[in-house]
């Protein structure tokens, strides 16, 4: 069996670099997904997660679903989050683990990142750090986290084992994975997943 991608990963990663980056620096611009505080809400994400962090971040949020659903983020806690964005949910975890523990948000475009690392400095969030890197790669040694997150990216990945098995090395020993995606219930003809509009929206 065949594990090479049905697409370019480099122009696919380019495509969905530009369009993440425009909703770093213009949310309100209007694009094929919810954005923003409109679509926290309509994920239902509650307000006491929400209070504190930033409205730039909070404003080019576009996740798909709230990978807390499946339980709160321990005192203390390691944490990474794949796909970071503009660190809504990093920062939400943040709050969570407390300055006694670490979050590492990793993204591979660069005006999220920095939106994001704006973010962890207005809420003094010293135990937040953004690093730029890919999911099929992520830069974090072997065994770190306790928890890894991720709301909405892996879909974007043409290498899930890749990703799959990034998520087990990072991860220690009993960790968990906590995260919410899109998932299609039938196959997906071949020309669908060469065609790199049909990925980025």
């Amino acid at each position: 069996m065949s594990t090479q991608a049905p697409v370019d990963t480099e122009q696919l990663r380019k495509a969905i670099q530009e369009e993440y980056a425009e909703v770093a620096h213009d949310p309100d611009k209007g694009f094929h997904f919810h954005t923003g505080r409109h679509l926290a809400g309509l994920l239902e994400y509650k307000d006491e997660w929400l209070d504190g962090v930033p409205e730039e971040n909070l404003a080019s949020f576009a996740g798909v679903g709230k990978p807390f659903t499946f339980g709160a983020l321990k005192p203390g806690e390691r944490v990474i989050d794949i796909g970071s964005g503009a660190g809504l949910d990093s920062l939400i975890a943040s709050k969570m683990v407390g300055p006694a523990g670490q979050v590492i948000g990793i993204d591979m475009t660069p005006a999220m990142l920095d939106k994001a690392r704006k973010g962890a400095t207005g809420m003094l969030a010293a135990h937040v750090e953004f690093r730029e890197g890919y999911m099929e790669a992520l830069p974090v040694e072997d065994g770190w986290a306790d928890v890894v997150i991720s709301n909405g990216v892996i879909n974007l990945s043409p290498n899930k084992a890749e990703v799959w098995s990034e998520i087990y090395r990072v991860l220690k020993p009993g960790g968990r994975i906590q995260i919410a995606d899109i998932v299609v219930g039938r196959p997906v003809p071949e020309a669908a997943k060469e065609d790199i509009s049909l990925w980025t929206g």
